[in-house]
């Protein structure tokens, strides 16, 4: 098993990319933390990382607040004996996609707050922890859009920060031990891409889909399951000579 005897928080845990991350971490042996806000859901989550043969412990909390996100690693260390990997997944997308440059001021907010101020909050209260045992990894979810003008301005900018910020944080802490990458997924099908959050038919997230792999080389939009796979992948000691490293999932779209 790729991560055996390792344990792990997951923010944003309760569908899409984090859900697939902790159903994948269990297959491969890793006891879990799932973090979000969405009681039900993460409990969801729990009940399937224990279908696959692990240990969850779910965590309700606002983790943009360096207070939930020590939390969470409290409990990680409380109940599990310590922790190894840190995914920071939570997210949202920006639902005005028209002259985002002048789009609400709470609403940049907000989506500043949920995707990036999330990433220090956690990594912050993570990174500790990990440099006890000396060794660590951190993997964030960026986005193309760090690097193609899709999603929105204030989208857009979370996710070129969070790469910024992969950077920087790698480079202070490969001499100790803990390493830190990003994911940056393209076209996917989650239940924030699909509509499904909005209240679009079956149908109508089917044909949202479609609409999105005619953009793509190869011809689909992705799956739960392709992040899942490379962050499973930045987490293991696969990667092990891996650090401030963008790993781009995205069926050749920046390519095109």
């Amino acid at each position: 098993m790729r991560l055996a005897g390792r344990i792990a928080i997951v923010t944003g845990a309760s569908s899409g990319f984090g859900r697939a991350t902790a159903e994948r971490f269990a297959e491969e042996g890793a006891k879990i933390v799932v973090a979000d806000l969405d009681e039900e859901g993460g409990a969801e989550t729990c009940r399937r990382v224990s279908k696959a043969g692990s240990e969850a412990e779910l965590v309700i909390g606002d983790i943009s607040t360096l207070a939930a996100a020590q939390h969470a690693v409290e409990r990680a260390v409380s109940r599990f004996g310590g922790l190894d990997v840190l995914v920071n997944n939570a997210g949202i997308a920006q639902s005005d996609l028209k002259d985002t440059w002048n789009t609400p001021e709470d609403t940049w907010d907000r989506v500043i707050r949920v995707n990036l101020r999330s990433v220090y909050a956690c990594s912050k209260a993570a990174i500790p922890a990990m440099l006890e045992r000396g060794r660590g990894s951190v993997v964030n979810v960026a986005s193309i859009a760090a690097s193609s003008p899709v999603g929105g301005s204030a989208y857009a900018a979370t996710k070129g920060a969070i790469l910024s910020y992969t950077r920087q944080v790698a480079r202070e802490l490969a001499d100790r031990g803990v390493r830190m990458n990003c994911v940056s997924p393209g076209f996917m099908r989650t239940p924030m891409s699909t509509g499904e959050r909005i209240g679009l038919s079956p149908q109508e997230q089917d044909a949202q889909i479609a609409s999105f792999g005619e953009r793509v080389p190869m011809g689909r939009a992705g799956s739960v399951d392709d992040i899942a796979n490379a962050i499973l992948y930045l987490a293991s000691d696969e990667s092990a000579y891996v650090t401030g490293q963008e790993i781009v999932v995205d069926g050749g779209y920046l390519v095109r």
